[in-house]
């Protein structure tokens, strides 16, 4: 790697937000969840929870394959088990839906530990998931329309979120943990070795202060003879 893309993958990485998310509840166009995918991207968040059918997700991995290097997508095949991980682990939960008790999507504090659930534009945010939503928000609307398409309306409430907490000076210090860090840098970095590692089982191996492999030579020999470390004592 060079010196500038070394410099570019830890800056980005310094900036991760690892307590924001977005769960999308069967979004299924390819397009709109590849979009939601790079703006989970661009405001750094580096999870992103996918309600999805089997189709329609192998569809969305052919056509977000970019985005996808950069944003973990987590598939999940109904929402109620991941929004009680996130709510035990002290999110809350901000559904992009319009009831009585709906606020401005600017009304509510994004530097707390949130999760913005999207549903599908015609369908909505099911009802079985909003049973779990702290609150709703909406972007308000002045036009004949009622609503922005939801990849659209994604943008704009992550756009907030980012607002926000770089007034409050979360994107000033690294916020990964160390494991996470080290993992995503090799990840973004050697992404021929990673793949290489996850079919084999094998951990990854050890970088040096300019990022590259230690002693690559060194390391292959240890694979060809079977006596590289195996995935448990390395990369999740």
């Amino acid at each position: 790697m060079t010196p500038e893309r070394i410099a570019r993958l830890r800056a980005v990485l310094d900036k991760r937000q690892p307590d924001l998310t977005v769960l999308t509840d069967f979004v299924h166009k390819q397009r709109n969840l590849s979009a939601i995918v790079r703006n989970c991207d661009a405001v750094g968040i580096q999870t992103l929870h996918a309600v999805i059918g089997d189709e329609d997700y192998k569809a969305f991995r052919g056509t977000a394959m970019g985005s996808h290097s950069w944003v973990d997508v987590k598939r999940h095949r109904e929402p109620l088990a991941v929004l009680d991980v996130l709510k035990s682990s002290g999110y809350q939960i901000l559904a992009a839906h319009l009831d009585e008790h709906t606020v401005d999507y600017r009304a509510v504090d994004y530097t707390r530990p949130s999760a913005i659930l999207l549903g599908a534009e015609r369908r909505g945010v099911s009802d079985v998931a909003l049973t779990r939503v702290d609150h709703c928000i909406a972007i308000p609307m002045v036009g004949m329309v009622e609503s922005f398409n939801v990849a659209v309306a994604a943008g704009i409430i992550l756009a907030e979120a980012q607002r926000q907490r770089a007034a409050a000076d979360m994107y000033h210090r690294p916020r990964l943990d160390p494991d996470t860090w080290s993992r995503l840098f090799f990840e973004w970095g050697h992404p021929r070795v990673r793949d290489y590692c996850r079919e084999r089982g094998l951990a990854y191996p050890p970088l040096n202060e300019e990022g590259e492999i230690d002693n690559p030579s060194g390391w292959y020999a240890r694979v060809r003879a079977g006596a590289a470390p195996l995935e448990d004592q390395g990369h999740d």
